[in-house]
């Protein structure tokens, strides 16, 4: 199984998902209290719940303004959150609803590289939010495949090249082969439990607790290809 093209009428339109989401995270969030929203989430720890939603804000604003120097960084996501620190939750879901909504007319216009890395950062943190306030859900949303297929794609090219093989990784929705050559070895598990997996939200005892076919022991470290935990992360 590979991604599928934009131009295929199965594709996800990412568009859609990205607004969807939005609506999805907007409706979690607008209740919380002030001490809520300053907890620290867990799978961000350096971030406050709010400051998680502070850059999902910051990412629309900033490609709305063309503000792409750096962007993917530690530096340039530290200024989204940072400039908006002592904003309420509903000033940020304000400013969200006007470059949010600006921001999906153009998604279709993106690349497809870049505008998949949009909807799987988004769904990423999506998922942070959930976590952090214990309300899981939407882990089979268009928004989570589309991040999916992304976060799939890095760990192949990460293998390509490399003589890795290929790694299978083995879904409720089909298997998606990882990598270049034959398989040599499968990771069998949903594709929201591999996607917080890749993107270094589970620790490594937790990914080696995956069900996995892997003769050399090797592929749980290869899995991951964001941050990483030392403890574990219940969602």
């Amino acid at each position: 199984m590979t991604a599928p093209s934009p131009t295929d009428p199965a594709a996800p339109d990412h568009a859609v998902a990205y607004r969807e989401l939005r609506s999805r995270v907007s409706d979690l969030v607008a209740a919380i209290d002030t001490d809520t929203a300053e907890r620290r989430a867990p799978a961000t720890p350096d971030w406050r719940i709010k400051d998680v939603l502070a850059h999902l804000v910051g990412v629309s604003a900033d490609v709305m303004a063309g503000n792409l120097d750096g962007a993917g960084t530690d530096a340039w996501t530290d200024v989204q959150v940072a400039t908006r620190k002592d904003r309420t939750v509903r000033e940020l879901l304000d400013e969200w609803d006007d470059v949010g909504s600006r921001l999906e007319e153009i998604i279709p216009a993106i690349p497809e590289g870049p505008r998949g890395q949009l909807v799987f950062d988004a769904v990423t943190h999506e998922h942070d939010l959930r976590g952090a306030l214990d309300q899981p859900g939407a882990r089979d949303s268009a928004a989570l495949a589309i991040g999916f297929g992304w976060a799939a794609d890095v760990v192949s090219m990460v293998r390509t090249g490399g003589d890795l093989g290929t790694l299978v990784l083995a879904t409720e929705v089909g298997d998606w082969p990882a990598g270049e050559g034959p398989p040599v070895a499968t990771v069998r598990a949903s594709r929201f439990e591999l996607l917080r997996a890749m993107t270094g939200r589970r620790s490594p005892a937790q990914i080696a607790a995956l069900d996995w076919d892997d003769p050399t022991g090797l592929e749980p470290d290869r899995l991951r290809f964001l941050g990483g935990r030392s403890t574990e992360l219940v969602e």
